[in-house]
């Protein structure tokens, strides 16, 4: 590759001889493939997590501090400071309105102004999770009577605000772990260097999305 200028990760579809849904989970599946890399190659079979995508949000107040909450998570057995976010799981959802869901139930606030701060594959050698993580501004509260109630391990969910600073040393320092948190105020961190002019629109397209593909990239079975 020469240079850096524009270049940008591409669809890359190839032969796909067969597709079974091997386990079928509350939230995901688990989807075993075959294909081949070149027409005459030889197959390759990969299992993978279908996922029906995420959104996640950095919400920041006027004073430059962003929103951290802590929460825990079982398969890590670890309580970690993450940012809002949640599953894309309502059919027919505008993504920023599916944010703006997220950013209530999870931390009762609402944003009046949304851009896109990054997308992110969170794991895409085992899963096709796409994640999207919105910048938040012109932050205020939801009305107590409209607040959601938070069950199960949401019950726990604790939130501080913190300077950008100090979440980016955090994250550098390796005392938050959680992906979508360390892209997003690393992500900010830069952004914020020429006032976020560079963010792309809440409404910006995410073709990466598997919603955005009438059939999976490389077309039907075959």
């Amino acid at each position: 590759m020469t240079g850096t200028q524009g270049f940008a990760d591409e669809q890359s579809p190839r032969r796909l001889l067969a597709s079974e849904t091997v386990y079928s989970g509350q939230v995901w599946d688990v989807v075993k493939e075959k294909f081949t890399l070149t027409d005459d190659g030889e197959p390759l079979v990969r299992d993978y997590i279908t996922h029906p995508g995420a959104v996640a949000i950095l919400a920041m107040n006027d004073a430059g501090q962003v929103l951290l909450i802590n929460q825990y998570r079982h398969p890590v057995r670890m309580t970690l400071w993450e940012i809002p976010a949640g599953l894309l799981d309502v059919d027919g959802e505008d993504f920023q309105v599916g944010a703006a869901r997220e950013l209530a139930e999870e931390a009762d606030l609402m944003a009046s102004e949304w851009q896109v701060l990054t997308d992110l594959f969170l794991s895409p050698g085992s899963s096709r999770e796409a994640l999207r993580i919105y910048l938040a501004r012109g932050i205020s509260e939801v009305p107590a009577a409209e607040r959601h109630t938070r069950t199960h391990e949401e019950a726990e969910i604790k939130a501080e605000w913190v300077d950008l600073d100090d979440a980016v040393q955090a994250a550098l320092q390796g005392r938050m772990h959680s992906p979508s948190a360390v892209a997003a105020v690393l992500a900010a961190a830069v952004a914020r260097g020429n006032g976020f002019r560079d963010l792309r629109p809440a409404d910006a397209p995410w073709p990466e999305h598997h919603s955005q593909h009438s059939t999976w990239p490389n077309g039907p079975v075959r």
